[in-house]
């Protein structure tokens, strides 16, 4: 079940994934995502599309970029650095070749939420100049300007807090 929140807006993308021998004797592979394409492929994840001996280059698969208006914030942050990025998170799984393609986001704090378990692979990569004008054009028509309010503590009662002396003729 998901929630959906009015104004939310999905671009698909086709993800590209090398994968290049290891260099020990304890990881065959090395799985890297190199790419996304706004124009989707038409192919099954996990299709071979190149291999030179050293390395190939798989079509992962489709994901959606979902664009929330609630965190246009995050998307205006990305945009505004000096190498905007999209995040590409691969996970773990038991069909061949051992990884799923989960999720791709244009959102920094997503992505860092991924890497908190230690067991995603996150990658992040360049943001190609079509999604960034579409990305660009969501925080137009979405974002709302909020002025930042610091919260601030209660004052304590710092005698509320002190040693209070025993009276004696209580007991």
């Amino acid at each position: 079940m998901s929630l959906l929140i009015p104004g939310t807006v999905s671009i698909p993308v086709s993800v590209l994934v090398e994968r290049r021998r290891g260099v020990t004797q304890w990881q065959e592979h090395v799985w890297r995502p190199t790419g996304v394409q706004v124009d989707t492929l038409d192919l099954p994840p996990w299709t071979q599309l190149h291999d030179d001996g050293t390395r190939a280059l798989f079509h992962a698969g489709v994901a959606d970029v979902s664009l929330f208006p609630t965190d246009t914030l995050n998307y205006k942050h990305n945009l505004d650095a000096e190498a905007p990025r999209l995040w590409v998170i691969l996970r773990t799984s038991d069909a061949a070749p051992g990884l799923a393609l989960h999720a791709v986001t244009a959102d920094a704090g997503e992505a860092h939420l991924y890497t908190d378990s230690g067991n995603d692979l996150v990658e992040a990569l360049p943001l190609p100049a079509e999604l960034h004008a579409r990305i660009a054009d969501f925080i137009a028509e979405h974002h709302v300007e909020r002025a930042f309010h610091k919260r601030r503590r209660d004052r304590q009662d710092t005698e509320s807090l002190a040693h209070r002396p025993r009276d004696d003729d209580d007991e």
